[in-house]
């Protein structure tokens, strides 16, 4: 292969600690807050995950890039993290079925990657330190210019993000003629998601995050999803009032990631800022109802305060992290609703979760009979 010389770049963080690299992508800057990935496989549908949006990843996996890209392996119409930090970035790919490589995929998506880069040492700081804001550039490593850009960078905690990357009408996916009508509130949507649920013999309507429950009951659905997405779940109040409609509503309720911290909102249940989050794919969950052990995709910023739900007779924990003991998944005892907070459709990661979808399906079939 070709030796390819790179220009040198530079990432900043918030609290002063500078890492040198090299330069792939485009040449420009890109800022977001922090977070790394423990997955070794799956980065691109990582890269496409609008819960991703306007975060700077780390992937601690020591190699990127080497399978290349392939065009169906997405889970949105394009790349939603702000930029890449790796060690080693492969500008070649030895897969026969791959589609292209890496670089040229993050220069047709205007994205900036520094590799390179003592990875290990970054996660140990920010693992320590907790999660923050950092810059990588790729066009200049003057300290004092990148510094100013730098805090001009809001923080993660009270943003809302999802409206960026939600649908901006509504849309409908699978077969028509599907056993079940479930409308999916958008709030940074997976593709998988989606196919999880149609393969399930649901027909979806998809809509908005600033739908009402008004609009989507016009429908007739015989359920309802709320889905994953990025941001601060605190920061969309008016998201809120319309989950505690569709609650109350009776009909079945399943919600993920962003959409298990917007039902748990509904019910007076507070969020907080993680130290760092979970992200990966190996990330163990214990089901509290069959005792059992699944291994789970992770992506979230934030959790759900335990001792809220201590106070509240309504809400029963099912799924609890085996790491950290945080909260991973609820169930309403007053409501046809439960939630989770790991990724059941995986892409990437394990299938061990999948069963949700079905129990969902479940629930829609009782409460029609």
């Amino acid at each position: 292969m070709k030796y390819i010389k790179k220009k040198s770049a530079v990432l900043l963080l918030e609290d002063g600690t500078i890492f040198h690299g090299k330069a792939n992508g485009i040449d420009g800057f890109a800022t977001g807050e922090l977070c790394f990935n423990t997955g070794m496989t799956g980065y691109q549908e990582v890269f496409t995950d609008p819960s991703y949006f306007g975060q700077l990843m780390i992937t601690t996996n020591s190699h990127i890039g080497n399978y290349g890209v392939k065009n169906d392996e997405v889970e949105s119409d394009d790349m939603k993290i702000a930029g890449l930090i790796c060690k080693n970035f492969n500008n070649g790919f030895s897969r026969d079925g791959g589609d292209g490589d890496l670089n040229s995929y993050f220069v047709d998506q205007n994205k900036v990657v520094i590799s390179d880069v003592d990875t290990r040492a970054v996660v140990r700081h920010i693992r320590d330190k907790g999660a923050m804001n950092a810059i990588i550039s790729t066009a200049t490593t003057d300290i004092a210019e990148l510094t100013k850009l730098l805090s001009e960078v809001p923080s993660m905690e009270g943003l809302e993000l999802s409206s960026s990357v939600c649908t901006k009408k509504p849309y409908f996916v699978g077969d028509e003629n599907s056993s079940n009508k479930v409308a999916v509130l958008d709030l940074g949507v997976k593709r998988n998601i989606l196919k999880c649920l149609t393969d399930r013999d649901c027909y979806l309507q998809v809509f908005p995050m600033n739908t009402s429950y008004e609009e989507m009951k016009q429908w007739n659905p015989d359920g309802f999803f709320l889905s994953n997405g990025p941001g601060d779940p605190s920061a969309m109040p008016n998201v809120i009032e319309e989950v505690k409609k569709v609650t109350a509503d009776g009909k079945p309720v399943f919600g993920i990631c962003l959409g298990h911290q917007a039902l748990v909102l509904s019910e007076g249940i507070s969020t907080y800022k993680m130290h760092n989050g979970h992200r990966g794919i190996n990330h163990p969950v214990l089901n509290l109802s069959t005792k059992k052990a699944e291994v789970t995709s992770q992506n979230h910023g934030f959790g759900i305060s335990e001792e809220d739900i201590k106070n509240n007779p309504n809400v029963e924990v099912t799924h609890v992290n085996l790491n950290d003991d945080t909260i991973e998944g609820i169930k309403l005892t007053n409501k046809n609703c439960f939630s989770v907070q790991y990724h059941p459709e995986a892409s990437p990661g394990p299938h061990d979760s999948r069963y949700l979808f079905d129990e969902f399906v479940k629930n829609i079939n009782s409460y029609k009979d």
